[in-house]
C-alpha cells in the first residue's frame, strides 16, 4: 500500500509530488498525460523566478524537478473511480490503455485540472481536427499565412489571438459579449495589433465547410442578423471544465463540478485532498495551483501522522 497516490500531471501535482518525495512518503503519481493545461500555454510571463518562459518549457522543468526527487509519473492512466474502504484505506481504479489498474493508498490527492469547454454548435464535432481545435500552442503553427478565427472573451482567447497574429495572415476574434474579461495588458495588445479584427456581441451559431472548415456563422446581436466569416481554422477558447467525473459522490462538488476544498486542501472526505484548477479555489493560475499542491501534501502528511499516532 502506498502512503499517498497523486492523480494528475501538471503544476499542482508536481508540487505535491516534490513535497511528498522530500517527506519520504511511499508515493505513486498517475496521470493520463503529463503537462495538462500548462503544456498548452503559450508565453508565460507571470511565474515567479522565470521572467519569460512558455508552456512546453515549464512542463519539461516540472518533469525534471520530479525526476531529481526520484518521482516518475505513470502516464497513460485514466482514473475511473476512487473508493474509501476505511480510514487510511483508499483504492484508486483506472485503466492503462485496455488494462484495468488499481492502487491502494492511505491518502489521495486529486489534481486533475480541467479540459476545454466546447461550443456545442453544429459542425464543431464534425470539423474537429479538420480546422477546429482547442489548442493554439499545438496547432497554431499549421496556419501560417492563413485566415483564422478565435472564439472567446477571456485571457485564453486573447492569448490565442496574439499568438496567431504572429503566424496567420489575419485573425478574427469573436466575442459574444460587448467587452473582454481578461487582463488589460492583453486587451491593449489585441486592440493595437493590425492583424487582429475583433467582433463584439458575436454569438457563434455553427461551423461550416466541406472536407475542412470554410467559415464560421455567427449572430450579430447588435443588429440581430446572421453573418459569417471565412476562415481556414477555428480556435475555441471559451472556458474550462473540471476533470472531476470520477470523483465519488461523498466528495462535495460545486454546481460547476469543482471539488470543494478548504484552506488546507481538505475535501468533505478525510484523507481525500484536492489541489489546482479542479478545485473551487478562485483564480486559475499556475502559481496558485503550485501552492495548493504543496498545501495538499502537507495536509496529507498531517493526516497520515494521525493514523499512526
Amino acid at each position: 500500500m502506498f502512503d499517498l497516490v497523486i492523480i494528475g500531471g501538471s503544476a499542482a501535482s508536481t508540487a505535491a509530488g516534490i513535497y511528498a518525495a522530500r517527506r519520504r512518503l511511499k508515493l505513486k503519481m498517475v496521470c493520463k498525460e503529463f503537462g495538462g493545461e500548462v503544456a498548452t500555454s503559450g508565453e508565460i510571463l507571470n511565474y515567479p523566478g522565470m521572467t519569460e518562459t512558455e508552456g512546453f518549457a515549464l512542463t519539461a522543468k516540472f518533469k525534471e524537478h520530479l525526476k531529481y526527487n526520484e518521482v516518475e509519473p505513470e502516464e497513460g492512466v485514466t482514473v475511473t473511480g476512487i473508493v474509501k474502504k476505511g480510514e487510511g484505506n483508499f483504492e484508486v481504479f483506472g485503466r492503462k490503455i485496455d488494462t484495468p489498474v488499481s492502487y491502494q493508498a492511505k491518502a489521495v490527492i486529486v489534481a486533475t485540472g480541467v479540459h476545454p469547454r466546447h461550443l456545442g454548435v453544429p459542425g464543431e464535432d464534425v470539423f474537429y481536427g479538420k480546422g477546429v481545435t482547442y489548442c493554439t500552442t499545438c496547432d497554431g503553427p499549421l496556419y501560417k499565412n492563413k485566415k483564422v478565427v478565435t472564439i472567446g472573451g477571456g485571457n485564453s482567447a486573447l492569448e490565442s489571438a496574439l499568438m496567431l497574429a504572429e503566424i496567420a495572415s489575419h485573425v478574427t476574434l469573436l466575442n459574444k459579449n460587448d467587452k473582454f474579461k481578461g487582463e488589460q495588458v492583453l486587451i491593449d495588445k489585441v486592440s493595437h495589433s493590425p492583424k487582429i479584427e475583433v467582433l463584439y456581441q458575436a454569438q457563434t451559431k455553427s461551423i461550416a465547410g466541406e472536407q475542412f472548415v470554410k467559415k464560421v456563422i455567427y449572430e450579430d446581436k447588435k443588429s440581430q442578423t446572421e453573418k459569417s466569416v471565412a476562415t481556414d481554422g477555428v480556435f475555441v477558447h471559451i472556458g474550462l471544465i473540471p476533470n472531476s467525473d470520477f470523483i465519488p459522490a461523498a466528495v462535495k462538488k460545486t454546481p460547476l463540478g469543482e471539488i470543494e476544498i478548504n484552506m488546507k486542501a481538505q475535501t468533505s472526505v478525510p484523507g481525500f485532498f484536492a489541489a489546482g484548477d479542479v478545485t473551487n479555489v478562485p483564480y486559475k493560475q499556475i502559481a496558485i495551483a503550485t501552492g495548493q499542491g504543496v498545501t495538499a501534501t502537507l495536509s496529507a502528511v498531517e493526516y497520515l501522522n494521525k493514523l499512526t499516532a
